[in-house]
């Protein structure tokens, strides 16, 4: 599978932008965009696999003392459990987990400390995990 490359802001910068996120998940095939809860969520098949994710107050609270990772901040869909402590493990430096996604097979990523290369994989890998077969096979089998 070919990839383009892809530097941030299209400019060589080095932190990640919501922006980002959408040239990356509509560059995928059947991605469309759309506004859920008040923010940007990108589907495939009519299933949400990246979407903008602040934090509500019921987060911050649980945060406690501790300073929650600074926005923004994307929620991606993972395969399963399995493979959410997997990108969890590779990458604790941008990606993260919350209790409210206790048992909820995503991530979430703090795009301001996310490379370029593990945005585009994490992004790509939420679409294959909602994407119907045929068309990720497609995808994978061109």
């Amino acid at each position: 599978m070919a990839t383009r490359s892809f530097t941030f802001g299209g400019y060589g910068t080095s932190v990640a932008t919501i922006d980002d996120v959408a040239e990356l998940a509509l560059r995928l095939p059947d991605v469309t965009e759309s506004e859920r809860h008040g923010n940007r969520t990108w589907y495939v098949a009519r299933k949400a696999f990246a979407w903008e994710r602040p934090f509500s107050k019921a987060d911050l609270r649980r945060f406690g003392e501790q300073t929650p990772p600074e926005g923004p901040i994307l929620a991606v869909r993972v395969e399963d459990l399995g493979e959410k402590e997997a990108v969890l493990a590779a990458h604790p430096e941008a990606f993260f987990t919350i209790s409210h996604f206790d048992g909820y097979s995503a991530v979430l990523i703090q795009l301001r400390k996310v490379s370029a290369p593990a945005l585009r994989e994490a992004i790509t890998d939420g679409w294959l995990a909602c994407a119907p077969p045929a068309l990720a096979s497609q995808f994978l089998n061109p």
